[in-house]
Formats: structure tokens, C-alpha cells, sequence
């Protein structure tokens, strides 16, 4: 009988799984033992009917670019990815420490704007994001939380450190995705939890659920929560329905909502039901048409002065978007040294900021060698990698940040670690990254053990992202 680990060879970037030896790394060494006797083809016949549960319980995502069918399945990959506990441990530390300073950073540019004064943060870098809210200067958000629910990215470099790649403040998107592997991966393949016990993930919309009660404006006795999302044809819309459904609230789009006397309603059965607080997965630009967008649909006339009269609360707040645009991104451990005294517990990736005109001149010279990004681009778009670009990608690139150099940033390559994978005649190592989620509840930051690592699924890509061919594992963050 063939072993599915049959002929798995280490990757030449850090190894999850395997030390420079092969041997499996201590916290891996039952998984290995396990699927040291499951059998290719069993193996593979589990992958399908996985793949086939997720498909017909709906857990797809949409490609606004692919004009072939936006509807599509993110692949899940069987073999889990395991998380020592000191590993979590200083994982969710660093995670809490960033979000409170990312959201002292909110309520200071929104507010007296100490740090610019202070030069810490460039004013002019702050003013020119497109997601700063001029709206939101002097509005403090019911009990000054802004970053009620974030993402932040992270990759593991070629020494097995963990640095945070970027920062999702607005609306992150993924932990339905945890939510569903790990149920799914229970039920088809128990098997592969022989000798492991991981954190639950279960409880993660309940977490979520008392972090949206928190943050009710303090006049509520109690609050009534609502998720409002764009639609059926937003990307994460099968999201939407599985976090609504889990918290036990209502489901509501802009044109089930409307506003009086700076209240928030929605329209129900029952007549109008007051809305305290609105966990919103729809962008600033589209929450209100009297401020933002004058042709919106997707939010209501008339949220924002509810808003502004703290008699909701919009989570994340208006504004959120400018802590994680990636020029912002790297003077966060500035933000951390500024606001809480402390030094950061998880690095950034080295990043030279194009605006500057000394890091611009760098990054010109040496455009084969970085990794170039759009600052206002996302999900995989806009990047140029450097060593497998060509001279015509180079110059493009060279011309677009001359033009608008605060449009760009570059990092070194940095080869993600790696994990073995499901392909086509066995497992081979793939690059991955890890989407640990925060809650922050007042001064408190919620880091549950529900993490989404997603996964590179084209030998040698560092792009983990759905839309560009990535997938996604079941992540074990281990107690003990």
C-alpha cells in the first residue's frame, strides 16, 4: 500500500511540517503516524467527497474578474495546519497589541491628531488615503472603538519568525471558511484528529456576537444587532448568511433599513425593529448616499447622522479604512512604540513607502528583486514580483510610480513557509499564510483560536489569495 507521505520532500523555505532532516516536527508527529498508513487512493477519494459536502453546502466565493462564472468552490485542503501553543501564544499577543494601537491610531487622526503633529506618521500620507473620511474628523464612535472585528496577515520567513504582512480593518472576510473546514474535516476524516484535541472554532459567532453587544451605545439597555451585507452577488455573501444565522441575528440589506429622527430601523414582519448596533460588511463609500456615494443602494439615507448622534453603532466605524492602507502599514510598530510604550511582538515585512523620495530611488534601482504593490489594490491584484516579472511589467511599473509614487509600496521576496499539500500524485510542499482574527471589546482584544491559512495551491507561488488559485486548510491551534 502507497502512504499518502510517501516521497514528501521538505521545502527549501521553513517547513511546517519537517525539520531540515525530514522528521516531522514534534507537534506533527501523530498527524504524521496517521496518514503514515491512509492510503493514496483512500486519501483521495476523501478529498472529493470533502470537496463535494462544501460545494453542496454552498461555501463558494465570487470572482468579479472571471467573466466564465463567478460562482466557485475555494479548495480545501485536507491536511491540517498545526499551531504549537507558544507559537499561538505570542501570535495572538502581538495581534492584540497592534489592533489597540491600530485603533488609538483611528481615534487620534479622526481626533486631535497628536501623532502627525508629532511626525511620527506623515500628515500628508493620512490625508491623501482614500479611505480617510473627512465626515469622520470630531466623531467618536460609541465607547471610541473603531476596529470592533480585524485580520491581520501573517507569514512565516525562511528562519520560522512570524511578521505581519497586512492589516484587514474594514470588513475581513474568511472565518467562515474555518467555521466550515473544521466542521467538515470532523465529519468526513476523523481519523485525522487521532491524538489531537485543537481549540474549537465553534464558538467564534458567539465571541463575535458579545464584542457587537459591548459595543452598543452606552444608553441601550438591550441592544439589537444586525448584520447588513450588499447582497447575493457580493463575494462573501455565503459569510453573511453563516454568521447571521450563528449569532442569532437579522439578515438585512440598505433597503430593508431605513432611519427617523437619527434612529435606525429595520423593516420586519412585526413593523419596524429598532437597530443598535449594525455589523456592517458593506464598504464606507455605500453606507449612506446623503454623505458618500449619492447613487448607493447598499446602505441607507440618513445611518451616518444616526451614527454621528451615537445612537448606533457601525462596526467597524466610518473611517476604519486608513489604518489598514498599505502606505499606513508601515509605520504601525511606530503606532505601538507611540501610543502604548511598548515594542511590537510581531514585526513587519521590510517595506520602503514610495512617496518617499529617498525609498523611491531604491525601489527603481532594484525592481527585479522586490515585491511591488498597489496601495489601493487587494486580493492578490495589482503586484508586480519582481523576479518573475519582465523588462515590459518593470518599466510599466517604473512609469505608474513616478507618476503616483503614493500608490506603491515594495518589499523584499519573502519565502512564506511551506506545508505539505494534496496534488495531483501525492503531497508536496506549498506556501501559506495565517489570517488570525481579533475581537476588541473596550480595552480588551479577543484573539480566538479560529484562524484561517490559506494556502498557494501553484508550485512555487507565494500568492495565497482565492481569487488567484489559493485555498484554504483546517487550522489546529493546539492547547498545550
Amino acid at each position: 500500500m502507497r502512504s499518502i507521505l510517501d516521497r514528501y520532500a521538505p521545502a527549501p523555505a521553513y517547513d511546517e511540517f519537517a525539520d531540515a532532516l525530514g522528521r516531522p516536527r514534534a507537534h506533527y508527529a501523530a498527524l504524521a503516524a496517521t496518514l503514515d498508513g491512509i492510503s493514496w487512493a483512500d486519501f483521495r477519494h476523501r478529498v472529493t467527497t470533502v470537496n463535494t459536502v462544501l460545494l453542496q453546502r454552498g461555501v463558494t466565493f465570487t470572482v468579479y474578474a472571471d467573466a466564465r462564472g463567478t460562482e466557485r468552490i475555494l479548495p480545501f485542503d485536507l491536511i491540517p495546519r498545526i499551531i504549537a501553543a507558544h507559537d499561538w501564544d505570542r501570535i495572538a499577543r502581538g495581534v492584540a497589541q497592534r489592533v489597540r494601537a491600530l485603533n488609538a491610531f483611528l481615534l487620534d487622526v479622526y481626533g486631535e491628531g497628536r501623532i502627525l503633529r508629532d511626525r511620527v506618521v506623515p500628515r500628508e500620507l493620512v490625508f491623501s488615503s482614500p479611505h480617510y473620511e473627512r465626515e469622520a474628523i470630531g466623531v467618536r464612535p460609541p465607547r471610541d472603538v473603531y476596529v470592533h472585528v480585524s485580520g491581520i496577515d501573517l507569514i512565516r520567513d525562511a528562519d520560522g519568525a512570524f511578521l505581519v504582512l497586512e492589516d484587514n480593518a474594514r470588513t475581513p472576510s474568511g472565518i467562515s471558511y474555518v467555521l466550515e473546514n473544521r466542521d467538515v474535516l470532523k465529519r468526513a476524516f476523523p481519523r485525522l484528529f487521532d491524538g489531537y484535541d485543537p481549540r474549537p472554532v465553534d464558538d467564534y459567532p458567539l465571541r463575535l456576537r458579545d464584542a457587537l453587544l459591548a459595543a452598543a451605545p452606552p444608553q441601550v439597555t438591550e441592544p439589537t444587532i444586525a448584520l447588513l451585507t450588499p447582497g447575493i452577488h457580493n463575494s462573501a455573501y455565503f459569510e453573511h448568511t453563516l454568521l447571521a444565522r450563528r449569532m442569532g441575528v437579522e439578515l438585512v440589506e440598505g433597503n430593508d433599513l431605513f432611519v427617523r429622527d437619527n434612529v435606525v430601523y429595520a423593516k420586519t414582519t412585526r413593523g419596524p425593529q429598532r437597530i443598535d448596533v449594525l455589523y456592517r460588511r458593506v464598504d464606507d463609500d455605500f453606507m449612506d448616499p446623503l454623505y458618500f456615494r449619492a447613487d448607493s443602494t447598499l446602505g441607507a439615507a440618513g445611518i451616518f447622522n444616526a451614527y454621528r448622534a451615537g445612537n448606533v453603532t457601525l462596526a467597524n466605524a466610518i473611517g476604519t479604512g486608513v489604518a489598514d492602507d498599505k502606505a499606513v502599514y508601515p509605520y504601525v510598530p511606530a503606532m505601538i512604540r507611540y501610543y502604548l510604550g511598548e515594542e511590537p511582538a510581531l514585526q513587519n515585512v521590510p517595506t520602503f513607502d514610495c512617496s518617499d523620495d529617498v525609498q523611491r530611488a531604491h525601489v527603481l534601482a532594484r525592481l527585479p528583486e522586490l515585491v511591488v504593490k498597489r496601495t489601493t489594490a487587494s486580493g492578490g491584484y495589482g503586484m508586480l514580483m519582481g523576479p518573475a516579472s519582465t523588462t515590459a511589467e518593470r518599466a510599466a511599473f517604473a512609469d505608474a510610480i513616478r507618476a503616483r509614487p503614493r500608490e506603491f509600496i515594495a518589499q523584499p521576496v519573502v519565502t512564506l513557509s511551506a506545508h505539505p499539500t494534496v496534488v495531483e500524485d501525492g503531497l508536496a510542499p506549498r506556501h501559506i499564510d495565517l489570517r488570525p482574527f481579533a475581537l476588541l471589546v473596550g480595552d480588551h482584544v479577543d484573539v480566538p483560536p479560529a484562524a484561517l491559512t490559506r494556502v498557494a495551491l501553484r508550485e512555487g507561488s507565494l500568492v495565497v489569495n482565492s481569487s488567484q488559485g489559493g485555498g484554504s486548510k483546517d487550522t489546529w491551534v493546539l492547547a498545550d
